[in-house]
This record gives structure tokens, sequence and C-alpha cells, in this order.
């Protein structure tokens, strides 16, 4: 039940718009840019100094010192500029970057954001996310509905670290997307063959139905 994780990119591609500078988080959301619509132009920022990273390298061609954020050997555009993560997140406090895709663990009915740890388990460190939740102009989370044990990762509060407070604008699942409004969280679209009753029951906090709830659109992208 529920859309694939290239189909989750997907969905969250459509998020983009031309010209955007954008940020993306690690693991899921580094499968967006390849669902970008070829009419549509965006420069990826990576906060530890890149504008304008590119695709991954076929195997043979990494560089071991061009990589991303989340230590991923990258590749990266004509026009592309590097520089030191001051100016980065000079960058991102002051709201230069448009949109940012973000995995999360846990987020709340108002918005709150629980992504850089879980206690008890070795963490790197909370990278940017701290930051890019309150610099960025428009906030994604992409996540599976629910954690692997079955709980509920949309919750009424969340019980892990905050990330942020009240900073995700929207939330897009292999089940749904739901928008964060002043009023609660609002349905907007299901994914195929899941049911608004079944969206619900694995969503601990109540849901308004949007008027023009419709089907999550994933043409094109294989199961």
């Amino acid at each position: 039940m529920g859309l694939t994780r290239e189909q989750m990119a997907a969905r969250a591609a459509a998020e983009l718009s031309d010209g955007s500078y954008v940020n993306l988080g690690i693991g899921l959301p580094t499968l967006v840019p390849n669902y970008v619509p070829d009419d549509v132009e965006i420069v990826l920022q990576s906060e530890n100094g890149i504008l304008g990273v590119g695709a991954y390298p076929y195997e043979g061609d990494e560089d071991p010192d061009l990589i991303n954020a989340g230590k991923e050997t990258v590749t990266v555009r004509r026009g592309a500029s590097y520089f030191d993560s001051a100016l980065s997140f000079g960058m991102i406090r002051g709201g230069k970057v448009d949109a940012a895709i973000l995995g999360a663990m846990q987020v709340s009915a108002a918005g709150d954001i629980a992504n850089w740890m879980i206690p008890g388990k070795m963490v790197k460190g909370m990278g940017g996310a701290m930051d890019l939740v309150h610099g960025a102009k428009h906030v994604v989370v992409l996540m599976e509905h629910v954690a692997k044990d079955g709980s509920y990762k949309i919750v009424n509060e969340c019980s892990l670290p905050y990330t942020g407070l009240k900073v995700a604008q929207r939330i897009i699942t292999d089940l749904a997307v739901i928008d964060v409004t002043p009023n609660g969280l609002v349905l907007r679209e299901v994914a195929p063959g899941v049911s608004e009753d079944e969206v619900r029951e694995r969503t601990e906090p109540p849901l308004t139905v949007a008027d023009d709830l419709r089907e999550m659109a994933v043409t094109g992208v294989g199961v």
C-alpha cells in the first residue's frame, strides 16, 4: 500500500519551481533531482559549501574530495561555486534558500520537526537541519508515514529532540500529502489505492479533509 520511494521523490519534485535555490536533506530527499521536470531548472545547495550540485558520479568517476553534506561523492554542474561553511550558512540564515526538503523521524500537528537524533543511538552531529528549517522559505518533510514498528511519525507532540518548532509547511509521505495550517493538519492528497480512513488510522492528530482532496499524481514513475 502506498508509494515507492521513487514515487515519493517524484511527488516531492513537483514542489520545486523553476529558478529555485534548493537544499535537500540526506536519505530519501537525495532522490528528488532525478524527477525534476526537464522544463524546471533548480540550483542545488549543499551546506558544506557547494552551490550547483550535480548528479551522482558513475562508478569509477568519483572524486573523493568532492562530497555533499551527507559525505556522498557528487558532481557539480557548469557554473558551480565552492565556499566555506560560514558563507554557506550565511546564505541559509539570510533566507536565500527557496526550499528545503528534509526527512524526519517525527512531525507534530503544529509543524514541529524532530529529525536529528534518537537518544541512546550514535549520531555524527546535528548537521545543518536546525538552520535550514528556520532559514528556508518553504520547508517540506518527505518521509514514510509510519515507523518500521508501525508507530506514528505524524504525532500530536514530538517525543524526540526537536530540530525546529512550527517550521514545516507540508508533509509528503508514501500515503498522503498533508499541509500544516494554523487550524491543524489538512489532508490534500492520498496515494493511489489508499483511502482517507487508512490515512487517519496511521496519523495521530486529527485531520481536516480538503474540499478538493485528490489522488497523488505519480504518472511516469515505475513501481
